[in-house]
């Protein structure tokens, strides 16, 4: 099943009880974030706000706050998708007649994944040439951020050298009526555009597309090769070409059954103050210098209705969409190396934080090969940790990850620190923005490292450790989780009591978490350990020494992942919203907390 536009998949939802109408005013300052996390924690409906404060139009959030609500926006099941790629690959090769006959609904599938263009779309129905963004409900989702924010734009650029189209997805500050921030981080299609932009120092067209096929929302933020353009991948998962506009004022093709569409452009050297803002990190990421883009129209369907969404700590939305992408490119993955059975990015770290890739190896070492393709490959390249495992891991389930680290860690050719590196910019773990270190762990089973024996049995009691020790968990047995109060300043003495304790010493890892993780919930427990450590200033191992070119640690290796002074604070709500939330609850139609 697919979906030509907004309205059709909320049709659907509505019609298999997924929607929920909110007909009660509803502010966009922090409310409707408030209202979303409650509901996205129970696996609550999509959420449409009939009575926004201060706009005339309509938001609808939460579209994609569960797994099968994503699925719908594919088109499908993600797997499959990336399936039907893998399986045209292998039966058109080497070409034949039989593979071609046996291959026709794939190719029929495939043949889809394009544009065609029409002279007339719903987007086309109002034109705002005097622009006013004030009107639109742009979201303020958290206390302390810089202002309202466009959080579902679909920002549309052309490479100005060969013309080549990028679909991205950037937050973007509303400013005023006519300007907004453009959060261009590293890695992204849209900077690398404007990049060459700002070396021919001239201005370049942006068309940012909110609403039309849910499916153009997955693709948008989807890991493609540079060069190739997401709206096609779009056209694939929605098994039907997309219709395209050509306007001349822009020299781009826009869906024609957006529900907005802003026009307008950016500018070398035309910056601006943007941020903070609370993003899927969990913390208030920092305010910067970034490009401004001047809207000169807003194209809008009548009764336009404006999509939305809130991040933060996991579970939000963007947990479900990165889960779904992960399982339609794996067989993309599996083309280009064969060996590898299974990557995984840990939706629960903000993705990029951590990741584990399962390898099936041909040859002593071939996992590293492996292991640093990946780190040269997009996206990828900003992972902070990455862990290669042998094939018959769940690469998914971070304890059975720990049990290959315990049985195959060599801390002499295992641990691999990299530094400077690159970095998300949205991690601020690093010593400025855009820059960090990396940590790579080889556990694979090559038959050439170490194979210990019995696990540790016992986890320590925070009492037989130093005062300040609030609590302790073990993550399987390569990782013991101790969380810490305030008045532990100094992480020596801990290491060391760590170190030499009988229990904990048996432990590969010492995690040392800040109060605010809670070790009873594994998915806030990896989101507090790996948004706040870097791995070349928070690493204490029990001795270090350098052999040949090479830096060696002994374990265990104690992991200062508190919350930091200097880092930017974890979001929380306004207690005040929460209290008018309470109070409006029982009228809006939702289910009891």
């Amino acid at each position: 099943m697919s979906f030509v536009d907004l309205r059709a998949f909320l049709e659907h939802l509505e019609r298999n009880g997924e929607l929920a109408r909110i007909r009660v005013p509803v502010d966009p300052d922090q409310e409707i974030t408030v209202i979303q996390h409650r509901v996205i924690a129970r696996g609550g409906p999509a959420l449409l706000f009939e009575n926004v404060v201060g706009s005339n139009y309509r938001v609808v959030s939460n579209l994609f706050g569960t797994r099968q609500r994503t699925s719908l926006a594919f088109g499908g099941d993600p797997a499959l998708l990336g399936e039907r790629v893998f399986r045209l690959s292998r039966n058109l090769m080497p070409p034949g007649l039989r593979g071609i006959f046996r291959s026709r609904r794939d190719l029929m599938a495939l043949s889809s994944a394009r544009m065609r263009t029409v002279r007339q779309g719903p987007v086309l129905e109002t034109i705002q040439t005097t622009p006013d963004l004030n009107r639109l409900p742009v979201l303020t989702c958290w206390p302390e951020d810089g202002g309202p924010f466009f959080t579902l734009p679909l920002v549309h650029t052309t490479d100005p050298e060969n013309g080549t189209g990028n679909l991205g997805m950037y937050r973007l500050q509303r400013f005023d009526s006519r300007s907004t921030g453009m959060h261009w981080q590293i890695e992204k299609g849209g900077g690398f555009h404007f990049h060459k932009a700002v070396a021919k120092k001239r201005p370049m067209p942006v068309s940012v597309v909110l609403g039309g096929p849910p499916a153009l929302i997955p693709a948008a933020v989807a890991p493609l090769p540079e060069g190739i353009d997401e709206r096609l991948l779009a056209a694939y998962m929605m098994n039907r070409p997309l219709e395209v506009i050509a306007r001349r004022t822009t020299g781009h093709r826009i869906p024609a059954r957006a529900e907005f569409v802003l026009e307008g452009s950016v500018s070398p050297g035309d910056l601006r103050w943007e941020g903070p803002f609370g993003d899927h990190f969990g913390h208030y990421s920092h305010a910067a210098d970034y490009p401004v883009f001047r809207v000169d129209r807003i194209l809008a369907r009548k009764d336009a209705i404006y999509p939305a969404t809130v991040v933060g700590k996991p579970v939000q939305e963007d947990y479900y969409l990165g889960e779904a992408l992960q399982e339609m490119t794996l067989p993309l993955l599996k083309m280009i190396r064969p060996t590898v059975v299974d990557f995984w990015a840990y939706p629960e770290t903000g993705f990029h934080a951590l990741a584990v890739l399962s390898v099936n190896e041909r040859y002593p070492k071939e996992a590293l090969k492996h292991t640093l393709g990946m780190l040269g490959e997009g996206q990828v390249s900003l992972t902070k940790v990455l862990i290669t495992v042998d094939h018959r891991v769940n690469a998914r389930d971070i304890v059975d990850v720990s049990q290959a680290l315990w049985r195959h860690l060599d801390a002499k050719s295992g641990i691999h620190l990299l530094a400077p590196t690159a970095q998300d910019t949205l991690d601020f773990t690093g010593p400025a923005m855009n820059t960090g270190s990396r940590l790579i762990l080889l556990a694979a089973d090559d038959g050439s490292g170490p194979v210990r024996g019995t696990p540790p049995q016992h986890v320590p009691r925070p009492a037989d450790l130093p005062a300040g020790v609030s609590a302790t968990a073990a993550l399987g047995p390569a990782f013991l989780i101790v969380q810490v109060d305030d008045s532990i300043k100094e992480i020596e003495p801990l290491r060391q009591a760590l170190a030499h304790h009988a229990a904990s010493r048996e432990y590969l890892f010492h995690v040392i978490v800040s109060k605010d993780v809670p070790l009873t919930d594994r998915i806030m427990m990896l989101w507090g350990w790996f948004t706040r450590f870097d791995p070349l200033a928070d690493l204490y191992p029990a001795g270090r020494k350098v052999e040949g070119n090479r830096l060696l640690f002994d374990f265990p290796i104690a992991i200062d992942a508190r919350w930091k002074t200097g880092y930017p604070k974890p979001v929380e709500f306004d207690p005040g919203v929460e209290k008018r939330v309470d109070r409006m609850w029982p009228r809006l139609g939702l289910p009891d907390e």
